[in-house]
């Protein structure tokens, strides 16, 4: 394993066209394969947890499951209601809807209780997660009626139109983050590598990653469904973990050139990279897979295909990272030597003698560190304890407000009203309020007892109606399977799903009402299902998830630096460090976005709490992109150390020589992240957020401050139980030094 990243770079090196050709072949094939066997769509079956998810199961088993659904809104354009024409406009969408295939059946036409809307209900054929796709000729024929009636306003909306509205607005905002990542992250690149050339290489690999991963991960799909998040994924880590892979090799590749002052040939240069940064690659990716594998124990697809297509987008940077890479390099390097050559063979033409070139170079300019960066890590050399304290306090303040996290399942009256389905559905639900939330009670019993069960059904509704938190106007609806052995009754709210009164109803229902009627049935069983119930049943299940993963991810998280550094010191350093880093990324998310104050600043509408999937998915991968950086840092350090230095000299070494390309490739994440913020869903936002904080914080505060800190403090003892073995050499593992022709003799 140690000397595999050195023989990938060697072949790649002494083949480089077979490297590149072969590269970008397996990512067309990859992507091929995936658009041949096409993606395999998360289920409604592939949702379900807990009590919510029983019952669903139950309702499936009697075939009562819920189906897409659309209602058409049909009101006045101005004045009063105009019960002709309305009329007359829903017999026309009636009639238009019932011709459609896709339509299973359409219900008659309910007018509100005001009299001023009427509302038809229509019903599509297909699963509940399927309506999206099959709603866009319902669409059409609404439009085409709302023409015939101008004085009409005619207007449709709907689950499977609000998940068409989002789906298509989730595109835009990833095409827009595109548009604002790209040419960022080129202006970064070129600040640092001052060459167009080598500027658009890490973009290649990176894009070409991204490519890759996106077949791959369609090809996956169909062992692990996609909800429908995989790709957002893939584009998020994939250009921040695909350039900043080759960022840290294209600068140690560039450092070993300097150093060379043109003694070795591109290839040399090439194995000298691997040899140190290579392995650092390996080290780096393999420990964000490892952490981001953690998501496959909280048993939910969602996070399971979070996990897939952060672990395939990794996997397949590193493999660009070692092995197009070298390739690319020397190819530029035998390239860079021709320039040169020709400009010396000139001079000396002009000149009548002998020129000696300067060294070429394919990177641009000199590596080095400014004076910020020594300003930065001034504090931790000079006064590391109290550096230490100031530090650690300014990170726990910013982690104090995760005390006070809620969370919450954010549900469709969350999502943008710049989605037209969105602002149609707060009409709808204002003219008829029963519409907002539904609960779904379902009883499961032998088919001769569903008089008994049908009897304390409605005794449960009687009981609800007299409640206030249920809606007094909407008459229960119960229906019952074929064969008898499945009652489902729905009982109406007319409160929006994340809502305090929505819930307390839900906690009513099933604390009270239930247990003192069709719970007190024997060999009767029963559950509750509905918006409410999934939202409370997710988070409840996350939660019991929560001490499992972190467990794992701590101790895995631990075992990788162990292994990678052969020190348990610096394992536990890590360790902590990538806890301080998550807490206080979480804690400003807190609060930031549990709070109103900073929603016109960021455009967004405060949901009073965090999305419940936010933080567990943050912990895990802000623990996975802080080992990144502490993979390279300490490599660097233990790397003076192995040359001789002592421990002082090699921290304060190593982070120096580290801190501009770990800064760098800080920004770029840091871009990538940010970009997510200007997305309309709010789970984005507070993802690319909390993303982007917790990596600046931790490029620029931990590594910076609190890490020289703490390894200046402990000196030698860092490293127990195994001091780095002292060498002389420069590299981890001899290459032989190979001449090349940059200086020559002309004329």
């Amino acid at each position: 394993m140690r000397n595999r990243p050195v023989r990938m770079a060697r072949w790649s090196a002494r083949h480089p066209w077979s490297a590149i050709v072969g590269w970008f072949v397996f990512v067309v094939l990859c992507l091929g394969a995936g658009m041949a066997t096409g993606s395999n769509a998360a289920t409604a079956e592939d949702f379900r947890v807990g009590e919510a998810g029983h019952a669903e199961s139950m309702a499936a088993e009697g075939g009562l499951q819920r189906r897409p659904t659309e209602h058409v809104l049909i009101r006045a354009r101005s004045g009063g209601p105009d019960t002709g024409s309305a009329a007359a406009a829903a017999r026309e969408l009636t009639d238009r809807m019932a011709a459609l295939p896709e339509v299973a059946e359409v219900a008659a036409p309910v007018r509100s209780r005001d009299g001023h809307a009427l509302r038809v209900t229509v019903v599509l054929k297909g699963a509940e997660l399927e309506g999206r796709k099959n709603v866009v000729p319902l669409l059409a024929q609404t439009a085409k009626v709302a023409a015939d009636h101008p004085d009409l306003v005619v207007e449709e909306t709907g689950s499977p139109a609000i998940s068409k509205g989002v789906n298509d607005q989730r595109a835009d905002d990833l095409a827009l983050s595109e548009r604002l990542t790209l040419p960022v992250t080129l202006v970064i690149l070129l600040v640092v590598f001052g060459s167009v050339v080598m500027a658009g290489v890490p973009l290649l690999l990176a894009l070409s990653s991204i490519a890759a991963s996106l077949g791959l991960a369609m090809l996956a799909s169909h062992v692990l469904p996609d909800p429908g998040v995989g790709t957002n994924m893939i584009l998020l880590i994939g250009l921040a973990v695909g350039v900043d892979y080759t960022l840290f090799y294209l600068e140690r590749e560039r450092e070993e050139r300097a150093r060379a002052e043109g003694r070795l040939s591109p290839e040399a240069l090439v194995e000298l990279a691997a040899a140190t940064a290579g392995r650092a690659i390996v080290a780096s990716g393999l420990a964000v897979i490892v952490s981001t594998a953690t998501l496959y124990l909280a048993t939910d697809v969602i996070f399971s295909s979070l996990a897939t297509g952060t672990i395939l987008v990794v996997a397949v940077a590193v493999a660009s990272s070692l092995t197009v890479l070298p390739a690319l390099l020397v190819k530029l390097g035998h390239r860079a030597e021709r320039r040169a050559a020709r400009k010396a063979a000139r001079r000396a033409r002009r000149g009548g003698g002998q020129v000696r070139t300067k060294p070429a170079t394919a990177t641009g300019r000199k590596p080095g560190n400014g004076r910020v960066f020594a300003a930065l890590l001034r504090p931790a050399r000079r006064h590391p304890a109290i550096t230490l304290c100031v530090s650690v306090l300014l990170v726990l303040g910013m982690a104090a407000p995760v005390l006070g996290m809620k969370l919450i399942d954010p549900g469709k009256d969350t999502f943008s009203r710049d989605i037209p389905a969105m602002r149609v559905h707060d009409r709808l639900t204002a003219a008829f309020p029963e519409l907002l939330v539904k609960h779904e009670v379902v009883v499961r019993s032998a088919p001769d007892r569903t008089p008994e069960v049908r009897e304390a059904l409605a005794e449960l509704s009687r009981r609800a109606l007299a409640d206030p938190l249920f809606a007094p106007h909407a008459e229960p609806v119960v229906r019952t399977s074929a064969e008898g052995r499945i009652n489902v009754l729905e009982l109406a709210v007319p409160y929006p799903a994340p809502s305090g009164p929505a819930i307390e109803s839900l906690d009513r229902l099933r604390g009270e009402y239930l247990p003192a009627t069709v719970g007190a049935l024997p060999d009767v069983e029963v559950a509750v299902s509905g918006d409410v119930a999934r939202g409370r049943d997710y988070v409840e299940h996350e939660s019991r998830k929560l001490p499992l993963v972190i467990g794992f991810l701590l101790l895995l998280t631990f075992v990788m630096t162990v292994w990678a550094f052969r020190s348990v010191v610096i394992a536990l350093v890590g360790v902590l460090l990538n806890l301080l880093s998550a807490a206080a990324s979480l804690g400003v998310l807190v609060l930031v976005f549990q709070g109103t104050w900073a929603e016109e600043l960021l455009d967004f509408d405060s949901l009073g709490a965090i999305a419940s999937r936010v933080p567990l998915f943050l912990f895990v991968i802000l623990f996975g992109l802080s080992m990144d950086y502490q993979v390279f840092v300490v490599s660097r350090i233990k790397e003076a150390r192995d040359q001789g230095m002592t421990a002082r000299a090699a921290v304060l070494d190593g982070i120096t020589r580290s801190a501009r390309v770990v800064t760098s490739a800080a920004l770029v994440m840091v871009t990538v992240f940010a970009a997510f913020v200007f997305l309309h869903l709010t789970e984005m936002k507070q993802m690319g957020f909390c993303l982007a904080v917790a990596v600046l914080l931790d490029a620029v505060v931990v590594r910076m401050m609190i890490l020289p800190s703490i390894l200046l403090l402990l000196g030698e003892r860092a490293w127990w139980p195994r001091r780095p073995e002292r060498q002389t050499g420069t590299a981890a593992v001899p290459v032989p030094p190979v001449a090349t022709p940059s200086t020559r003799p002309v004329g």
